[in-house]
């Protein structure tokens, strides 16, 4: 099986926008609901068998199971015979919202992510369809469950041969939006190495550094607009709470975080092709985006978006029939691509490499690359046989010193 999702705008009437909203707000209280009962399940069997807590103490029978995905379904089946509010929205659309909560429990358990909160108004932003009639997109309009047909911004044409298997409506401060996920009933080849390779050292003085020499300077796509929307946020605390003069400007600041995400992701895109359009296989570091999110350097790195870029650049690949593959990222500016030794560490203002063994010398972000494609090649078994018939381009001979 294959799957795409293709991202369409929403152009709908003024009367289903209303029907939208109220459907978020529904699929907002019943995550509310389902996680207020998951929560004080938890909570009454954390009290103490001989004391009850000072704050609270949730009193449930020892013989009640811990509420679960498939409980919550059945109870949200009996509770739309008596609430007319769930009864106007799609069950199984529902049922995702319980799904979605059930996956944020299982990241807490496995993953180590955080407990899941109560969603107050305007954090739930989508919901999402599992199922689809017969040829949903057709003459620029895309039929929903229960709701019916709404026209879409159909931006570019839909393979052949692809079944639409669900479809999740999603608003954004730009509008509404339809994710439409297309299965192909097929069998993707491996991806094998072939033709010249590339590694990648990614940094924050040059986003994107190939072992051919190529240096990319790192946009800074956030800290540009930074000043903007310091200014866009002291309007928000100037403003009254709840009117509509606030809810203005918290759309003005919605606005610009959206345009910032916009250009970052198209920036990467174009990276990403032009990487592509002369290179067989791509070999890039594997690092710790989640510890480099929380350094000292915690909001450039987030602002370079190195996990989105490489989620796209590996999209590219496979579209485009390029190999790519990730290798270990530790130490590749303290070894010298040109005869292995280890140079030791070097200061964040030292920005050329200088192999005091063999006096091989380069810019430090170029060598690092140079050592990930070394790596790269070691890994898929070329690095021996390229560098003992000289096909291995990508690092000189030998380059004489500046000193």
């Amino acid at each position: 099986m294959f799957n795409l999702t293709y991202e369409f705008k929403l152009k709908p009437t003024q009367k289903q926008i209303l029907l939208f909203e109220e459907w978020i707000e529904t699929h907002r209280r019943v995550y509310n609901h389902a996680l207020a009962e998951r929560k004080d399940w938890y909570k009454s069997r954390s009290c103490q068998v001989n004391a009850c807590s000072l704050h609270s103490c949730h009193i449930i029978p020892a013989e009640a199971s811990r509420p679960t995905f498939a409980s919550q379904c059945k109870s949200l089946t009996a509770a739309r015979q008596e609430n007319e509010y769930l009864k106007r929205v799609n069950a199984q659309s529902l049922q995702q919202t319980l799904r979605r909560l059930e996956k944020a429990f299982v990241s807490m358990w496995e993953q180590n992510h955080g407990f899941p909160r109560f969603k107050k108004p305007g954090r739930m932003r989508s919901f999402c369809f599992p199922q689809l009639g017969q040829n949903p997109v057709t003459n620029g309009q895309v039929k929903l469950p229960v709701i019916g047909a709404v026209k879409v911004r159909q931006s570019r044409s839909i393979p052949d041969g692809g079944i639409i298997k669900q479809a999740r409506v999603a608003r954004k401060v730009s509008g509404w939006y339809v994710m439409l996920t297309i299965q192909w009933d097929v069998s993707i080849p491996k991806r094998l190495p072939h033709g010249e390779a590339v590694g990648i050292d990614v940094g924050l003085t040059n986003f994107v550094a190939t072992s051919n020499g190529l240096l990319v300077k790192r946009p800074k796509f956030f800290v540009d607009a930074e000043r903007k929307l310091k200014l866009l946020q002291q309007r928000i605390n100037r403003k009254c709470i709840g009117s509509n003069n606030w809810r203005k400007a918290q759309t003005k600041v919605a606005s610009l975080y959206e345009y910032v995400a916009n250009c970052r992701k198209d920036w990467h895109t174009k990276l990403s092709h032009q990487i592509c359009n002369d290179s067989g296989m791509v070999f890039i570091e594997d690092l710790n985006l989640v510890g480099l999110s929380r350094g000292m350097l915690g909001k450039h790195c987030l602002d370079a978006g190195f996990g989105q870029f490489f989620s796209i650049l590996d999209r590219i690949c496979f579209k485009r029939s390029v190999y790519f593959q990730k290798v270990d990222g530790r130490k590749t500016s303290q070894i010298c691509p040109n005869c292995q030794s280890v140079t030791g560490k070097k200061d964040l203002s030292e920005r050329i490499h200088n192999c005091s063994n063999c006096g091989y010398t380069t810019h430090r972000d170029v060598a690092a690359a140079q050592v990930v494609l070394q790596r790269g090649l070691a890994a898929v078994g070329h690095t021996v046989k390229m560098l003992a018939e000289g096909k291995f381009v990508g690092i000189p001979v030998k380059q004489e010193s500046l000193a």
